[in-house]
């Protein structure tokens, strides 16, 4: 039997956690179930559904059989974007070489972290989009990001900068043009496990499982205009079976690779 998403409440709804329960109810296209007193867990089970919670102040997604819910939070956003605001260097930003104006599009966006530290490096002039294949997680994100509450700036102005696109990469790459993002970034985490707190495992559980394939290697390298970004745990093999040039970090799980169009563009 397919498994279904639901939308319910908290377990004392107001005024605007209906108002959210509907908003999810719309955009989704999936009906609302009312709690009526019973737990997040036999919801799901006796509808064999996921269920998104419409609270107070936020949504949370639990994945049928997950533990904990998922929800939006800017996670290392928000402490990497303070350094790079104060001149420091970051990993990320580096590999992928991001400048003011550019366009970068993120085929794997998760709760959108490097996406922010992109709109950051692109500034007012520049473009940011996030791509998101499971509908559930695009639409907690894609509504996290307007309406997370934070004084932090230039936090804030990052996350409503992105453009959240709920669909699977190489589908919306193979209708791009040749050259149409300046940089193209993946990062494909469901190889092994990468991150550690308790949202990334809540997100493992309820984002889509792609691994990297030679298609959406060649269709991204296509769309790049000027560069190809991966990355992966540092004992993955996607590095060398797709000619990335890998820029180790001793002292990190993960490493990033890069391929330069406009070098092998000259060779």
């Amino acid at each position: 039997m397919c498994t279904v998403t639901l939308v319910t409440t908290a377990g004392r709804p107001d005024d605007l956690s209906m108002a959210l329960a509907q908003k999810a109810c719309d955009e989704l296209n999936i009906r609302f179930e009312p709690r009526n007193k019973r737990s997040i867990a036999k919801i799901s089970q006796y509808y064999n559904a996921h269920v998104i919670v419409a609270g107070k102040n936020r949504y949370e997604y639990y994945p049928k059989g997950a533990n904990a819910p998922f929800f939006f939070h800017p996670n290392s956003a928000a402490f990497r974007l303070k350094r790079v605001a104060r001149g420091e260097q970051d990993p990320f930003l580096e590999a992928c070489n991001v400048g003011k104006g550019d366009t970068f599009l993120d085929c794997t966006l998760g709760m959108g972290a490097d996406a922010m530290l992109a709109a950051f490096a692109v500034g007012d002039t520049g473009k940011v989009v996030g791509l998101e294949d499971d509908a559930n997680v695009a639409f907690i994100v894609k509504n996290g990001m307007k309406v997370y509450d934070t004084s932090e700036l230039p936090l804030t102005h990052c996350m409503r900068k992105i453009q959240v696109i709920q669909g699977e990469a190489v589908q919306f790459l193979k209708k791009q043009q040749d050259n149409s993002f300046d940089i193209v970034y993946m990062d494909p985490m469901f190889e092994e496990l990468i991150e550690e707190s308790n949202n990334f495992e809540t997100l493992r559980a309820a984002g889509s499982h792609h691994h990297l394939t030679k298609e959406w290697v060649e269709e991204a390298f296509r769309v790049a205009k000027c560069r190809l970004v991966v990355k992966a745990h540092f004992r993955s093999a996607l590095f060398e079976e797709y000619g990335f040039q890998r820029e180790i970090r001793l002292t990190s799980k993960f490493h990033y690779g890069v391929l330069e169009k406009s070098i092998l563009n000259n060779i």
